[in-house]
C-alpha cells in the first residue's frame, strides 16, 4: 500500500523519499510512506483560510452534529480497520479499543458538544459581573474559536482513536487539523482518512492529512495555531523548540512519555478482593497492545509485606498469557509494532535492570504460538523488581514502551505516596484500596502529580472502565513530564482550540454579541403568551409580565399544613424576630415558586411539553404577609435537541410591590416544535363506545 497525503483539496502522491513499513507479524513490507513534495506553507494557508472560515460560519451545534455523522459513518466500515491493523501487533480486543473506542469518543463529544456548548458561534463562560453600581456596565467572558490551524502529531500505538479523539474537539471548537500519524502505523490512519474524505461530512479544507515528515511545516506557525502532539518527551522538547513555535507563541499540547503508578493499599492483602483486582489490572495493562500505552502502568507499588505474595501472583497470570499472531484465535497478546520499537524496549528493560531484578520473562527470547522464526516483532511480557526504589533513578524516568512494570515495595503510605511522586507527574495513576482513610490519603498525595487517579475497589470492579483506557470519561493528560493531553469525552477539550476573552459593555451588547439574554437588555414583548409560541417562532428576549397576587398569612399557614414545612420562620412570630434575617413571619421559597408558576403557566395544551427544571435559584428578599408579587418571564437562550422539540431556557424574576428582587432563577422547558405541537383529540360518540366496550371486555 502507498500512503497517499490529503492537502489542498485533493490527495497528493509523492514520488520519491519513501519509508518502508513492515508488518509486526511477519516482516513483510506492508506499506510505503512519503510526504516529499508537499508545500507546507500552502497547505496551512489552505486549512486557516478554507476549512477555518466554514467552520467559524457554523455553530457549535451544527459542527457536533458533523461529528456524529462521521461516527454513524465510521461505524459501518470497521472490518478493514480491523484487518490492516493486526499487521501492526494489535490483537482483536486491542482493535476494540483502538478502533471503536475512536468512534464511541466521537459519539461522546458529539453529544456532550450538543448538550453543553450552545447552539451559536460563542461559548459563554461563567456567569454575568455587573462593573457598575447601577447595572449600565457588565463583563462576561466568552471563548471563540482560534483563527489558526491545528496539527495534530499521533502516536503510532492508537492509530484511530488517537486521531479521533483530537479530531471531535478541535472541529466543534471550529478550527480546522491537519493529521500527521505515526509511521508505523500510518496505513491504519490512512484507511480511515479516507473515509472521512469520502463522507464529505465536513468542509473543504477543515481536515487534512500528511503520511510521513512534517517537512517544514512547524515553520509556518503563528501565534493563532496549536499543536497537540502524543509521544515521547524528548520528541517534544524537539519540537517545541523550533523557532516558530518558541517565537510565536504557539499553543502547544503535550502528552508524553509517562511513569504511571498503582499503589495497592495498606489494608489490600492476599485475600482481598482489592489484591486480586490490582493483579488482574496488572497483567492486563502489560498485555493490552502488548503494553503499548501512554497510561500502562509502569510502577506496581506494594506494601512490602505482600510483595513476594504479589509476584508470585503475577508469575501465575502471566504464565497463561499467549502470545502470538492477532489472527491466531488463542493469542491474548500480539507483537510490538516494529522491530525498531522492540529493539528499544529491550535496550530500556536492560538499563532498568540495573537497579532492579527480572523476576519474570525475558525482554531476548519468546515462545510464539505457531512458531515465529523470528519474523515477528513478539517480546515477553517482563516484570522488575526493585527493593529500594526511593534508592533508584531509573525506575522512576526511563520507561520501556512495552509489556513491562517493576513491582516496588513501600514501608507506610507516605513512602508510597513518595514513590509514585518521584515519576514526576504522570498521566493517570491507580488506587487500589478498601479503607477510606488510606485511601483518600492516597489519593490527596498524589492528586498534584497526576492527569487523573483511579479508585478501584469491590463496588466499582464491574463497570471501571480501566486504569489506561481510552473509554475513561474523564481527563486524559497530566502534570510534569507527562504534559497535559485531551480530555476524552468532556466537552472542555474543546477549549484547548478556543480564546478565551472578557468582553465589557452595556447588558445590550453583551446580549448581542452571546446571543443569550441577560437583565438589563432590552426586553422584547410578547405579542400573545409565550407558552403558546412553538419553538424555532419564540426570540431570545421575548417576554411576559404577570400580575400581581398578595401573599396572605393564610397562604403561609396552608402550605406549612399542606407540606410539613414548619420552619419557625414561617410559623412562629417571635422566633421570626429574633432572627438578624426577617422582621417576622415570612412566606416559604418554594410557596413563592408555586406562585410564581401559577402567574406565568399557561394550562392549556400548547408547545411547552415539560418543565425540565430549575438552575441557579436565589431567595433575594423576604415576602411577608400582604405583600405583592409578580413576576417577569423572558426567554434567554434556546437550544435545539431534536426535530421535535428543543429546550427554552427563561430566566424567571419575581418582584414585589416595591419593584425588590424577591427571588431569581432559570425555568428549562421542552418546547414542541411548529409541526410537532400536541393537539387534544377528542373521539367521536361511537369512539368512545367503542373504547369502553374493549376495556369491559378486557376486564
Amino acid at each position: 500500500m502507498r500512503v497517499r497525503s490529503y492537502v489542498n483539496g485533493g490527495w497528493h502522491e509523492a514520488r520519491s523519499g519513501f519509508t518502508e513499513v513492515r508488518s509486526a507479524i511477519d516482516g513483510r513490507v506492508v506499506a510505503e510512506v512519503s510526504s516529499d513534495g508537499i508545500d507546507f506553507a500552502k497547505a496551512l494557508a489552505y486549512g486557516r483560510n478554507v476549512g477555518g472560515n466554514a467552520l467559524r460560519r457554523m455553530t457549535f451545534h451544527e459542527r457536533a452534529e458533523m461529528v456524529k455523522r462521521l461516527a454513524l459513518r465510521l461505524a459501518d466500515c470497521k472490518d478493514r480497520l480491523y484487518e490492516l491493523s493486526y499487521d501492526t501487533g494489535a490483537t482483536k480486543k486491542d482493535c476494540f479499543f483502538d478502533i471503536d473506542g475512536g468512534i464511541m469518543t466521537l459519539f461522546s463529544f458529539a453529544s456532550k458538544g450538543r448538550r453543553e456548548l450552545p447552539n451559536a458561534r460563542v461559548a459563554i463562560d461563567g456567569a454575568l459581573e455587573p462593573l457598575s453600581k447601577e447595572g449600565t456596565f457588565v463583563g462576561r467572558h466568552i471563548y471563540t474559536p482560534r483563527e489558526g490551524i491545528a496539527i495534530h502529531i499521533n502516536a503510532y500505538n492508537f492509530p484511530c482513536w488517537g486521531m479521533l479523539e483530537k479530531l471531535a474537539p478541535a472541529i466543534i471548537a471550529g478550527m480546522p487539523i491537519l493529521v500527521k500519524p505515526a509511521t508505523p502505523s500510518a496505513y491504519v490512519a490512512y484507511a480511515l482518512f479516507e473515509e472521512i474524505v469520502r463522507s464529505q461530512i465536513f468542509p473543504e479544507g477543515s481536515v487534512q492529512f500528511v503520511a510521513g515528515s512534517l517537512g517544514d511545516a512547524l515553520e509556518h506557525l503563528s501565534g493563532q495555531d496549536v499543536v497537540s502532539f502524543t509521544g515521547s518527551h524528548s520528541t517534544s522538547t524537539a519540537l517545541q523548540s523550533t523557532a516558530a513555535v518558541r517565537e510565536n507563541a504557539v499553543r502547544f499540547i503535550a502528552e508524553q512519555d509517562s511513569l504511571n503508578a498503582a499503589i495497592l493499599a495498606p489494608e489490600a492483602g492476599p485475600g482481598t478482593p482489592e489484591f486480586d483486582l490490582f493483579a488482574k489490572e496488572i497483567v492486563r495493562e502489560i498485555t493490552a497492545k502488548a503494553g503499548q500505552r501512554c497510561t500502562c502502568i509502569r510502577r506496581a507499588i506494594v506494601p512490602s509485606a505482600y510483595l513476594d505474595e504479589m509476584q508470585s501472583t503475577l508469575v501465575g497470570r502471566l504464565q497463561k498469557v499467549v502470545v502470538g499472531s492477532p489472527r491466531d484465535e488463542h493469542a491474548t497478546m500480539g507483537a510490538l509494532v516494529s522491530f525498531a520499537q522492540r529493539d528499544d524496549v529491550r535496550a530500556r528493560v536492560e538499563e532498568l535492570a540495573r537497579e532492579a531484578r527480572i523476576v519474570y520473562g525475558d525482554p531476548v527470547h519468546v515462545n510464539v504460538a505457531g512458531g515465529d522464526d523470528g519474523h515477528g516483532a513478539f517480546m515477553s511480557p517482563v516484570v522488575l523488581r526493585c527493593d529500594k526504589p526511593l534508592a533508584a533513578k531509573a525506575v522512576h524516568a526511563v520507561e520501556a514502551f512495552g509489556p513491562v512494570t517493576t513491582l516496588m515495595p513501600y514501608e507506610g503510605i507516605a513512602e508510597a505516596i513518595a514513590i509514585a511522586n518521584r515519576g514526576e507527574g504522570s498521566l493517570c495513576a491507580s488506587v487500589f484500596g478498601y479503607n477510606a482513610d488510606s485511601v483518600d490519603e492516597i489519593v490527596r498525595g498524589i492528586a498534584p502529580f497526576h492527569g487523573r487517579v483511579l479508585v478501584v475497589d469491590r463496588d466499582c470492579a464491574k463497570e471501571q472502565t480501566g486504569h489506561g483506557s481510552p473509554l475513561a470519561p474523564l481527563v486524559h493528560g497530566g502534570p510534569g513530564r507527562a504534559g497535559g493531553g485531551e480530555e476524552m469525552g468532556g466537552v472542555r477539550g474543546v477549549f484547548h482550540y478556543m480564546q478565551r476573552t472578557a468582553v465589557q459593555g452595556s447588558p445590550q451588547r453583551l446580549f448581542t454579541v452571546t446571543a443569550q439574554w441577560n437583565p438589563g437588555a432590552a426586553e422584547d414583548p410578547a405579542p400573545r403568551h409565550p407558552f403558546e409560541i412553538p419553538f424555532e417562532s419564540l426570540r431570545v428576549g421575548e417576554t411576559f409580565r404577570s400580575a400581581t397576587r398578595e401573599v396572605t398569612l393564610a397562604d403561609i399557614e396552608r402550605f406549612a399544613e399542606f407540606t410539613g414545612d414548619k420552619f419557625y420562620a414561617h410559623m412562629d412570630e417571635a422566633a421570626a424576630k429574633a432572627s438578624p434575617f426577617f422582621k417576622g413571619r415570612v412566606a416559604h421559597g418554594y410557596l413563592l415558586l408555586s406562585f410564581a408558576a401559577g402567574l406565568f403557566v399557561k394550562p392549556e395544551l400548547g408547545p411547552v411539553l415539560a418543565n425540565y427544571g430549575l438552575d441557579s435559584l436565589r431567595f433575594l428578599k423576604p415576602v411577608y404577609p400582604g405583600d405583592r408579587v409578580r413576576v417577569r418571564l423572558t426567554v434567554k437562550e434556546k437550544t435545539p435537541r431534536k426535530p421535535e422539540y428543543g429546550e427554552v431556557r427563561w430566566s424567571v424574576t419575581l418582584f414585589n410591590q416595591d419593584d425588590d428582587v424577591v427571588a431569581q432563577y432559570d425555568l428549562l422547558t421542552m418546547n414542541a416544535t411548529k409541526e410537532h405541537v400536541p393537539s387534544a383529540v377528542i373521539p367521536s360518540e361511537a369512539n368512545a363506545v367503542s373504547v369502553v366496550e374493549e376495556s369491559v371486555s378486557g376486564v
